[in-house]
């Protein structure tokens, strides 16, 4: 496999990066007014940080209910993963399974040597052989593209934004209704709304770009299209309850879910049509080539 940097990919990464450290910068001096203390919000801020970045990946496993399986409960998972690792030259991922009806999969983890591909039994009963390694092979995309990383990283500000912009009243201690604690909320609400819309615009981008490496990676792009239709076909069918209660993962999941309020307010993904039609489009160049 011909692997080509996706230079469209690393250059929004390291802007939106830029921007949410300039966001981070501003947003310290402001929680430095709030509390009164350079210290406090340094610290509390590094930790969540920290925190983030070592144990996101077993979060958003939690928050799923997804558990870890071994070659023994899932053979054939198992053997699609470690056959289309070597084709994608990267080490073989834990692979984590969640008994949902939601067809769906993601990626997490810091990064190629501590990552997970999760699958739910919904995905596994839906698609074929040839459409499930083209739905391995996109999350698998997405760890070599290092941009699951990075969605973790980024994500990270826009959450402490939104925990001040709900709660930040609770810890104004005496100064409750003084003029600090009215600027880092107004502060915390503008950086939460900047990150957010940066966050979604890059998560757009990078289905895209992990669409065309699971293309590069199986060969066959016709595959991972016909999955897309197969699944996002399916999302009708499932209980409104279970797609609320999954919805807060939408930007890790190769189709968003439609139904509840995060994917309602903004749109993680592009169109499964455009995705289609691009997929189409790169199955003719292959062809030709």
């Amino acid at each position: 496999m011909e692997w080509k940097t996706d230079w469209g990919l690393r250059g929004r990464m390291a802007f939106t990066m830029f921007l949410l450290f300039a966001l981070y910068v501003v947003f310290v001096g402001v929680l430095t007014v709030y509390f009164g203390d350079f210290l406090f919000p340094l610290v509390m801020l590094g930790g969540f940080a920290i925190a983030q970045y070592f144990f996101s990946d077993k979060l958003a496993l939690r928050s799923m209910g997804a558990r870890e399986v071994s070659p023994d409960e899932y053979p054939d998972l198992h053997r699609r993963v470690e056959r289309l690792s070597q084709q994608a030259d990267l080490p073989k991922p834990t692979i984590a399974v969640a008994d949902t009806q939601v067809p769906n999969a993601f990626a997490t983890g810091r990064n190629k040597k501590n990552a997970t591909v999760a699958v739910t039994t919904g995905l596994l009963r839906s698609l074929g052989e040839d459409e499930l390694d083209g739905v391995l092979a996109h999350e698998l995309a997405h760890v070599k593209n290092r941009d699951v990383m990075v969605m973790t990283i980024a994500s990270f500000l826009s959450t402490i934004a939104f925990f001040i912009v709900r709660w930040g009243w609770l810890l104004g201690g005496n100064n409750r209704q003084g003029a600090p604690v009215i600027v880092a909320v107004l502060v915390s609400i503008v950086v939460w709304i900047v990150s957010f819309l940066l966050i979604r615009a890059l998560s757009r981008y990078r289905e895209y770009a992990a669409d065309r490496g699971a293309a590069l990676i199986t060969g066959k792009p016709g595959a991972l299209a016909s999955a897309l239709m197969t699944i996002d076909g399916r999302m009708d069918r499932v209980p409104e309850e279970d797609l609320r209660q999954e919805a807060e993962m939408n930007a890790f999941f190769i189709i968003p879910i439609k139904a509840g309020f995060v994917g309602k307010i903004a749109s993680t993904h592009p169109s499964t049509e455009n995705r289609i039609e691009r997929l189409r489009d790169l199955e003719r160049e292959m062809e030709t080539a």
